[in-house]
């Protein structure tokens, strides 16, 4: 969902105008982009978002025009086989089919927009079912097809170290927002993190104020058990969806001793993922940034 945040400012900015809503409802094989992906059309031809990287938005976009004229929502399948695959369809090998509905009552309707931004703001995800006979969505898991809109993605960064600094840009391309933790006023400076939530209060505070959830991942980068461990302490008391803490493997293990003498058990530990990151040989703060990027990305796709 975190692509689609696009679509939903493009929603509450062109508030007020006819618009079509257009969803990748299935995918087969090399799709370009996953199911749930949106695309907004204004009723002048501006568009917002993507169902395929620029393989269909063409027909899509004419396609969304008639619907905003008043013709009926359609479902459209596009895929190699077309006779115009290389003009309209998807070259890449998959196959995709795109639902496209007018945003009002008989489709998509527009309170919707206000509902799923309503349950992101909450950190709750949010169901919503369309049935492609009537072209009609509502909230609930009753349809032909079930979009589930999570949370929108966080990441806490517990030390505001020079691996920090890669791993805030990264996480900015990526669309996750992000808090960077660090009681140390030299370290936590907006020379260093232009353009960043910056928190200064003890990591065990700032953590459980921003009650991390199953879309938000707590990293601990500091390399100081001070900081660190009160950080875990509070990361592994919410249901953080990913929660890594930086450093050899004979640290965190002596990491992993003093967190169960604070009274957490074996499950509560499995959840730290130590070393941080994924194993790609990283060498320099830049890589290990990277990595830990990666292992964040995977584990939110495994949880959603």
């Amino acid at each position: 969902m975190a692509d689609n945040d696009s679509v939903l400012a493009a929603a509450r900015a062109w508030s007020g105008a006819r618009m079509a809503l257009a969803t990748v409802v299935s995918t087969w094989g090399s799709a370009p982009r996953p199911r749930g992906s949106h695309m907004l059309v204004h009723e002048d031809g501006r568009f917002e978002g993507s169902v395929s990287g620029g393989c269909v938005e063409t027909d899509i976009l004419a396609t969304a025009a008639d619907v905003i004229a008043g013709a009926p929502a359609v479902v459209k399948r596009y895929g190699v086989a077309d006779d115009a695959a290389w003009e309209v369809g998807l070259p890449c090998g998959g196959e995709i089919a795109v639902l496209v509905q007018p945003v009002s009552r008989e489709g998509f309707p527009p309170d919707l927009f206000d509902a799923i931004e309503a349950a992101r703001t909450a950190g709750t995800p949010l169901d919503v079912a369309t049935d492609f006979a009537s072209g009609r969505s509502a909230p609930g898991s009753a349809g032909n097809f079930v979009n589930r809109y999570d949370p929108p993605r966080r990441l806490i960064i517990v030390g505001a170290v020079q691996i920090a600094q890669t791993l805030v840009g990264l996480a900015r391309e990526l669309g996750i927002a992000t808090t960077v933790v660090d009681p140390r006023a030299r370290f936590l400076t907006p020379e260093r993190f232009a353009g960043v939530t910056l928190d200064d209060r003890w990591p065990d505070e700032a953590v459980a104020a921003l009650r991390p959830d199953a879309a938000t991942a707590v990293v601990t980068l500091s390399h100081d058990p001070k900081i660190d461990d009160d950080a875990l302490a509070a990361a592994l008391r919410h249901s953080t969806g990913y929660i890594a803490a930086l450093g050899s493997r004979r640290s965190h293990a002596a990491r992993l001793e003093r967190l169960s003498a604070a009274g957490f058990g074996s499950s509560d530990l499995e959840r730290i993922e130590g070393p941080a990151g994924l194993s790609i040989g990283a060498i320099g703060p830049a890589e290990i940034a990277l990595s830990i990027a990666a292992a964040m990305v995977k584990r939110f796709h495994a949880v959603a």
